[in-house]
């Protein structure tokens, strides 16, 4: 049994990056694991089983809210099994996608709290450019109109991230979101890591000016009952529970990924033992809210 089972953690929201294949090309992708697929994990997952023990040993270490993100989370054909398996542990369920593959019914309404759609651009040359495409064809905006319609007549919760780089810091995606209407809109400035998207060095990178400018320019759809949630390469950094597709906890507070040895192994407390976490920044940055399930309490966030 994980020793730290009982003792709610630090951060009580986990991202499990549960498959690193993906259909798509990101260039700004902090999430590839090359790394973890050519020296740990040559199938760049776990099997289902292994899978569904990690979710139990996450659910019974206290993490209250989980996120399966990839790789691109919907090409893993038992995903279903694992979000089914979180639900009926009492957490949160939230999923990832680049909405390529995604197929919204009744039966992943009943499991799945939220689901977050990763949406860039609705220009088809800025989102080639950014690599987002499938057999080199980007979504349209039709599509994602489609799928976030989908989502809400579900009764899903719609969240959409948004990664501000380069190629896209100049536009202007304020009335897409606002007739898409989710309940949460996340801005993301590129983070460059190292050993992933080629760090420092990316070209797709902006500077802090050009995000706050792409932040300012949207911040406004506030007014539409949409939460806005910007967060800059210091609010990402150490602030995030997460969980690499060979169950190694990692952290990014040095520009690289860390990675804590598999919970399958040594168990959730140790694991996170072995990596840094803020909870102060996981905080300030939103990450705690009401996720709404009525049976989770609502933490109170500390000052500082």
């Amino acid at each position: 049994m994980d020793e730290g089972f009982g003792e709610l953690p630090a951060i009580e929201s986990v991202n499990f990056h549960l498959w690193q294949p993906c259909n798509m090309r990101c260039g700004f992708c902090f999430a590839r694991f090359k790394d973890v697929r050519t020296q740990v994990l040559p199938a760049g997952h776990l099997t289902a089983s292994e899978a569904l023990q990690v979710v139990a040993l996450l659910a019974e270490a206290g993490f209250r809210k989980i996120t399966f993100a990839g790789g691109e989370p919907f090409l893993c054909p038992w995903l279903s099994d694992l979000i089914e398996a979180a639900h009926r542990l009492g957490m949160v369920t939230s999923v990832v996608t680049n909405g390529s593959l995604v197929k919204v019914d009744d039966s992943l309404a009943s499991i799945l709290d939220w689901l977050v759609v990763s949406i860039d651009s609705l220009s088809s040359r800025v989102l080639t450019d950014l690599g987002r495409t499938t057999a080199g064809r980007p979504l349209s905006e039709d599509d994602y109109r489609v799928l976030c319609e989908s989502i809400h007549r579900t009764g899903i919760r719609l969240k959409i991230n948004t990664v501000v780089t380069r190629v896209n810091w100049h536009e202007n995606l304020a009335p897409f979101v606002i007739a898409m209407s989710p309940r949460r809109w996340k801005i993301l400035q590129m983070l460059p890591i190292e050993g992933q998207n080629g760090g420092s060095g990316n070209a797709l990178a902006v500077s802090d000016g050009e995000f706050q400018q792409f932040v300012e320019r949207h911040i406004w759809v506030s007014r539409y009952g949409i939460k806005v949630v910007p967060e800059n390469n210091d609010a990402m950094t150490g602030s995030y529970a997460m969980l690499d597709p060979a169950a190694r906890f990692f952290d990014n507070v040095r520009g690289r990924y860390t990675y804590s040895d598999s919970i399958l192994e040594c168990g959730v407390a140790t694991a996170l033992g072995q990596v840094q976490l803020d909870r102060c920044k996981y905080l300030s940055r939103g990450g705690h809210y009401d996720w709404g399930n009525s049976s989770l309490p609502v933490i109170a966030q500390e000052a500082g």
